[in-house]
């Protein structure tokens, strides 16, 4: 599962470009937002929400509208704090690249996008922010363009999660729909009212399947690790402090609205827990220490996701409390493994070893971090693993279930964890690639940092106790929380269950040799992988596309036309008959000799063309048809429109009297033949069965003049036109009209080309 990993990274240690240290001066954009988002914590935690809106399409009441309360300003004090450092680390890791400079902006842009996401009120923006990410995502992924795998994983994390946020759009629409609103501010205050709605099961589904591809949930988690094609300061950004966490934020968000169900626990509980424990086992098998986080990420939300699954305080505060410290130590983690690739030139486990005395600083931030994912005192991870198996044991639906895939996926957690210190740092160093030695300040400020913190709210989580976790949780619960944070709860069950996780942690790391045979076993025997199911629905996919493209779009007019055709019989005569459409009317309407003259004259012209063996005879009784259509347009008093008929009629002849004879005759291969020409009949007569029946249909029904009212009252004041089509056309229409008009030119551009190509042949020759 591992895989060969060495820099390619082309800066030299210390020796940015100067474009790139001019680059890193963006890091003032995350570093504004954050003083600016801390500006607003004494007024969340006193309680309050914030909001602010601006019409956006009023008609359809879409507001691009923005809502703080404690949620939305926990993720994004954790957006654009750890953006500031990765903009920094970024400028030293990618110093010398040729194209940092667009990186750089795709990296802002992701920033914006996500802070966008967490802070959206209104549904609509919402899913634009959501659908941003998921575009940006796809341009830092595939940042190296020139690798077929950076261009395939980025590919395929664009349509796992796009086709994740085109479920949970029409999620959210229904959602608006039963709540009678677009804002999720009012929305989320209905839960009864939803979950009690005939739509609630169908919502449920919705938003969860846009959740759960965010969030790389099992059976959707194979995008997250392949993802790891980015460079080091996207995955350490993207896909583990922040765009990861959407699903889990949009979880949490909605939690008001759709938790407090049975489907919503249980789905929540299964998917999280099997995605925790199975993403843990794979961790622990990698040889790439990257992908080893990789996976311990997926480990990480499974972990959320199954909590946030619970109703009880304490499962709630534990997972508020696991986005924080999974927030600190998984970005310092994947910024030391980048200064390892940097330095040492790979991070192949196997390969690496004795770097404590070369990156002193860095070894010291990697201890710090691992030491609060495995959860040890008097770290803040210790005081998340604490609320973890507290919230476990107080779920009602399957504390034991709970319990054991906690621990379990934590006991794997601690394996990894030494893995990541005692490998690269502890030992006798090999041969490497490259001769070690510090990384620049800019690369290890981010990671000493963040660890820093790992211990500093580990020794005092009073700090952000009441601060951040207390107006979260309350978010997220919709009631009033009170929690204290602390280091010690004496001596009790989940002080036992953490003593039992670390021992089974160390055998694991003892025994990580024989559970990657095991692993490795396991997976020769399923065979099937989500990477390896994904491929294969791409492949049927992609087959299919040939298969229906090769059917419809085979090069024969004959065929686009009768396909076009029979699919306008099914639909529209399907609906007709299906909705009680097909009417008669009363009375027939009566028409004028001359009318029923000129209805003969396009019967007969329809008919002859029929018959016709040649396309010039052909084109002359079609065009007949066509000027009979004109005739009946200036019966009924509609000069304008019958003129418009009789120049087409005029052009189309003289354009095919020069097209024509330029084709081989109507008779051999291309021939339809009588079977064909039947066919044919068939589909024209239903064809015309299925138009007749709509007209008679609209005829039949009383006339509505409510329109024509308008334009006849708003002609003169809306338009200063008298002339109601004129005004129609001009001003009411003028973007259709422009279309309509933009077409025709089109059409007479490819004539001429199509002329002049003609009359170039016929010189030639």
């Amino acid at each position: 599962m591992g895989e060969a990993a060495t820099t390619a990274n082309p800066a030299a240690p210390g020796a940015d470009a100067p474009a790139s240290a001019a680059w890193r001066l963006l890091a003032v954009v995350p570093l504004a937002a954050l003083i600016g988002f801390v500006s607003l914590l004494p007024a969340i935690t006193a309680g309050e929400t914030l909001s602010v809106g601006w019409a956006w399409v009023p008609g359809l009441d879409v507001r691009l509208s923005f809502y703080v309360d404690g949620l939305s300003l926990l993720f994004a004090l954790l957006i654009s704090g750890i953006g500031f450092f990765i903009f920094l680390y970024a400028g030293s890791y990618l110093g010398r690249h040729p194209r940092f400079g667009r990186f750089s902006i795709y990296l802002l842009a992701f920033m914006g996008s996500m802070l966008g996401l967490v802070l959206a009120d209104n549904i609509i923006t919402l899913f634009v922010f959501w659908e941003l990410t998921t575009l940006t995502s796809y341009l830092l992924i595939g940042f190296d363009h020139t690798q077929a795998k950076a261009r395939r994983n980025a590919l395929q994390a664009l349509l796992v999660t796009g086709i994740g946020g085109l479920a949970l759009l029409a999620g959210l629409i229904l959602m608006a729909i039963v709540g009678g609103s677009f804002e999720l501010s009012q929305l989320i205050a209905q839960g009864d009212a939803i979950r009690e709605h005939a739509l609630h099961l169908p919502i449920l589904i919705l938003v969860l399947a846009g959740a759960f591809t965010k969030s790389a949930q099992f059976p959707f988690h194979f995008w997250l690790p392949n993802a790891m094609a980015a460079p080091t300061p996207v995955s350490a950004y993207l896909h583990s402090a922040t765009m990861v966490k959407a699903g889990v934020y949009l979880l949490a968000r909605m939690h008001p609205a759709l938790g407090d169900s049975d489907w919503w626990t249980w789905t929540l509980l299964i998917a999280g827990a099997v995605t925790a424990v199975w993403a843990s086992l794979l961790a622990i098998r990698q040889s790439d220490l990257k992908l080893m986080l990789a996976y311990t990420t997926l480990m990480a939300l499974g972990t959320l996701v199954m909590f946030l699954g619970a109703e009880n305080y304490y499962a709630i505060a534990a997972a508020v409390t696991f986005i924080l410290v999974h927030s600190f130590y998984k970005a310092a983690l994947f910024m030391v493994v980048g200064i390892i690739d940097h330095e040492a030139g790979t991070r192949e486990i196997d390969r690496l070893g004795g770097l404590r005395g070369a990156l002193p600083i860095t070894f010291a931030a990697a201890l710090a971090a691992a030491f609060s994912m495995a959860g040890f005192p008097p770290f803040l991870g210790f005081i998340g693993k604490e609320l973890k198996y507290e919230g476990a044991l107080a779920i009602s639906e399957a504390p034991i279930f709970m319990t054991t895939a906690a621990v379990t996926a934590n006991a794997l957690m601690v394996a990894v964890a030494l893995v990541v210190v005692i490998r690269p740092f502890l030992g006798t160093r090999p041969d490497l690639p490259k001769v070690p030695h510090e990384a620049p300040v800019a690369m290890w400020l981010g990671p000493v940092v963040l660890a820093a913190c790992g211990i500093i709210f580990g020794v005092a989580p009073g700090a952000i106790g009441n601060a951040l976790v207390d107006p979260t949780v309350e978010a997220i619960l919709y009631s009033p929380q009170n929690i204290e944070l602390k280091l010690w709860h004496g001596i009790n069950l989940p002080l036992a269950l953490s003593v039992v996780t670390v021992t089974l942690g160390a055998f694991f790391f003892v025994m990580r040799r024989r559970l990657i045979r095991w692993t490795g076993a396991w997976l020769d025997f399923v065979r099937i992988t989500g990477d390896a199911a994904y491929d294969r629905a791409v492949a049927a996919m992609m087959a299919f596309a040939a298969w229906q493209t090769d059917l419809l779009q085979g090069g024969r007019q004959r065929i686009y036309l009768a396909t076009t055709l029979i699919t306008f019989i099914v639909l529209v005569g399907g609906t007709l008959i299906a909705f009680g459409g097909v009417a008669m009317p009363a009375a027939w309407p009566s028409a004028p000799l001359p009318v029923w003259g000129i209805a003969a004259l396009i019967v007969a012209g329809a008919l002859a063309t029929t018959q016709m063996r040649s396309r010039i005879g052909a084109l002359a009784a079609v065009g007949s048809a066509g000027t009979g259509v004109a005739l009946l347009f200036l019966a009924f008093g509609a000069p304008d429109v019958a003129m418009t008929q009789f120049m087409i009629e005029t052009l189309s002849v003289v354009i095919a009297a020069l097209i024509l004879p330029r084709l081989p005759a109507m008779a051999g291969r291309g021939h339809p033949g009588r079977h064909g020409r039947l066919r044919d009949a068939a589909i024209a007569v239903a064809c015309g069965t299925v138009v007749t029946l709509l007209v008679i249909a609209v005829t039949a029904g009383p006339f509505d003049r409510s329109l024509t009212g308008f334009f006849e009252i708003a002609s003169v004041p809306d338009a200063f036109g008298r002339n109601i089509v004129n005004v129609i056309l001009v001003d009411f229409r003028a973007i259709d009209t422009f279309g309509e008009i933009a077409v025709v030119a089109i059409a007479g551009l490819a004539s001429v080309a199509l002329i002049r190509q003609t009359m170039t042949s016929r010189r030639d020759r």
